[in-house]
């Protein structure tokens, strides 16, 4: 039960040789990672975040979700980039792109994300969805300060005080920020909101195994100790003793790597379920702000397939070879559903009468990544046992290692985004924010 690396679409692509000749440099990487000594090192503490998390801390977590689920309609999370992301993509994953449908039939909140933008009308949606339903709110910030979220924070805090009071309303308030200073936990202190912990040693984007994640995930009903075993569990297969091309994440970095210098500067993970679009946007974000440094990187993208196949398709097959794509496949059925019986054939589905519909999902998969790497385009393939939290945790860990060795081949620090704060100072400048006028 752990992600599968498969080379079944690299023929022609990548050599043997190569592996062998990037091996040793990504050995050296694992090693550096493993003993923190390489740059980036005193933000490298998810590595061992399976194993050596906050065990009150989780409980306190668990005791916090089943209160959101026992006394509200809706959990309002607050929270951008990595603050979010994360937790989205776990829901999504596990649950459907119809998880709020789902679980107001199931009796478990909606959840709605907020914060993610400085779009007035998307959270003029989100209070009208809410309507005059009980509710609960999770802001997750690490200095409180960050625009969009704090935007958004200001208005729901106003609105669930207005709603039940402030005192009360801060029992419905639960704050994950920083342990020891920043706006948002003198705010949580003064008002008595429960509080979480922004791990100090762990950067956003790799936050989804912390309380960041955590309790948004609990609340919609998905068990966080498997989540945490499937992680622990790639965590003690990349830590392990023996042959590193026996690690999957690492043959994921080698291989992208080679591709990347032969070129191929763009990768497309690719999967055949719409509810893999959020864990491809966490996994986006993953890659971006982790490798897109110092003038290199593989640029990261996603498609739905076969929607996609409809529209970007026809650039994958026949456009400019920049890029490779990286499928994700589940290998157990997760629907049972069949090709029905129709009064006639006039559709010509008789052919596939009484199929699965995972058949025709496979058949699509193999069909295209053979039509792909026909035309140039190299294919990873990732697969997955089931669709499960202990194979997502898996997934998870799988891809935060990758990213770091990558990192290292690359020679750029994995763990900062010193990119993402240019926006930002241009922003505070044409807002008028003291001591950014000039």
């Amino acid at each position: 039960m752990k992600v599968t690396f498969k080379k079944d679409y690299l023929k022609g692509f990548v050599d043997d040789s190569e592996v062998e000749l990037l091996k040793p440099a990504a050995g050296l990487a694992r090693d550096t990672l493993l003993a923190r000594s390489g740059v980036g090192n005193e933000m490298e503490d998810w590595l061992t975040l399976p194993t050596d998390y906050d065990q009150d801390e989780f409980a306190r977590i668990l005791t916090a979700a089943e209160k959101i689920k026992s006394d509200s309609k809706v959990l309002v999370v607050i929270g951008i980039g990595g603050s979010y992301l994360g937790a989205r993509a776990v829901i999504e994953f596990l649950k459907s792109e119809f998880h709020n449908e789902q679980a107001a039939k199931a009796g478990l909140p909606e959840i709605y994300f907020v914060g993610t933008s400085a779009s007035g009308r998307y959270i003029d949606d989100v209070i009208d969805l809410i309507g005059d339903r009980d509710f609960s709110i999770n802001v997750i910030s690490k200095s409180g300060t960050t625009t969009e979220p704090a935007i958004a924070f200001r208005v729901f805090k106003a609105l669930i005080e207005k709603k039940y009071g402030r005192d009360a309303a801060a029992k419905r308030i639960f704050a994950t920020t920083d342990a020891h200073k920043g706006a948002l936990l003198d705010v949580a202190k003064e008002n008595g909101y429960e509080r979480f912990v922004v791990p100090d040693g762990i950067g956003g984007r790799y936050s989804v195994l912390s309380a960041v994640g955590l309790l948004p995930i609990a609340v919609a009903g998905i068990d966080i100790k498997k989540l945490m075993d499937g992680a622990k569990s790639a965590q003690e297969d990349f830590a392990k003793d023996e042959d590193i091309l026996a690690k999957p994440s690492i043959l994921y970095a080698i291989y992208r790597n080679i591709l990347y210098r032969k070129g191929f500067d763009v990768e497309t993970i690719v999967g055949y379920e719409p509810q893999f679009r959020y864990l491809f946007e966490w996994w986006k974000q993953l890659m971006a702000e982790s490798e897109g440094k110092d003038n290199k990187g593989i640029y990261p993208t996603s498609a739905i397939f076969s929607t996609d196949l409809h529209s970007i398709g026809q650039y994958i097959q026949d456009g400019k070879k920049i890029l490779f794509e990286t499928i994700l496949d589940i290998t157990k059925p997760i629907s049972d559903r069949v090709v029905p019986q129709a009064d006639d054939n006039t559709d010509h589905l008789d052919y596939i009468l009484n199929k699965p519909m995972k058949d025709v999902n496979e058949a699509a998969l193999t069909a295209t990544a053979q039509a792909h790497t026909s035309a140039g385009v190299p294919n990873i393939l990732l697969q997955l046992d089931d669709l499960d939290e202990f194979n997502l945790g898996n997934l998870i860990y799988f891809f935060e290692a990758a990213v770091a060795v990558s990192g290292y081949l690359n020679a750029i620090n994995p763990f900062n985004q010193p990119g993402v704060e240019v926006y930002k100072t241009n922003m505070f400048r044409i807002l008028g924010k003291p001591g950014y006028t000039d």
